[in-house]
């Protein structure tokens, strides 16, 4: 990662949250980045088994390539996640972030060198994918795209993104390599690396009436629907 700049960002440790719920917070913190003026990392996690799918994806394909229910549409693209063991984050940043300005695959490798940086620390040799491999259709951890992060030659943490006028989202997981490490310990160095070569200067996320009317909103009409979830 690269800057010069010293910046506040925001920090939501969400917690185990529901599928519709954790799609709802992250849609909520692209809408209010303007508002928010700052960028936010979230980490959290899910409270029963599921699975996410891109926006664009088609549900009846979708569902024939996992058994894990409840299926989800997310906010982003990309393909299948599922969401069983994995570390979850995302990172949500107003327009007038640099990390707005880049170009989509500059941002999949900032954040993924960020990943690996954070692994670093923790004495744990990951590496940027350095070409694609391909994998079943739609399905995000059976290859890699390029600057997916490697561990011993399997793919442990992969992203999609979307760029609206309000915002840029990015959604990741981190499929923990079966090495004891706790994901608090990692949570932490990751926003210690974040400080260290980014010059950000942590602060917590302060929620308020408006954006939490949001994410219910968006969890009761939209990300708990079948109707929004099976649209296409």
């Amino acid at each position: 990662m690269n800057a010069n700049t010293s910046n506040v960002w925001q920090v939501l440790r969400s917690g185990a949250c529901g599928y519709a719920e954790n799609m709802a917070i992250d849609r909520a913190l692209m809408e209010n980045a303007p508002a928010l003026g700052a960028p936010v990392l979230r980490f959290y996690g899910w409270t029963e088994r599921a699975a996410s799918f891109g926006y664009f994806q088609k549900y009846a394909a979708v569902e024939k390539m996992t058994l894990l229910r409840p299926l989800v549409r997310r906010p982003t693209g990309g393909g299948l996640v599922p969401h069983d063991a994995d570390w979850t984050y995302s990172l949500a940043f107003p327009p007038g972030s640099d990390w707005y300005a880049l170009k989509a695959v500059e941002s999949y490798e900032r954040v993924h060198a960020w990943i690996r940086d954070a692994f670093k620390q923790l004495g744990i040799v990951t590496e940027l994918a350095p070409t694609c491999r391909e994998c079943g259709p739609g399905q995000c951890f059976e290859g890699w795209e390029k600057f997916d992060v490697l561990w011993s030659g399997r793919k442990i943490a992969g992203a999609a993104q979307r760029r609206t006028r309000d915002g840029l989202l990015i959604q990741g997981s981190v499929q923990p390599p079966p090495i004891k490490l706790a994901r608090a310990d990692w949570e932490r160095t990751m926003c210690e690396v974040a400080s260290a070569q980014l010059g950000v200067a942590w602060t917590e996320f302060q929620t308020n009436t408006d954006f939490s009317n949001r994410v219910a909103e968006l969890t009761a009409n939209t990300y708990s629907q079948s109707t929004y979830n099976q649209r296409r």
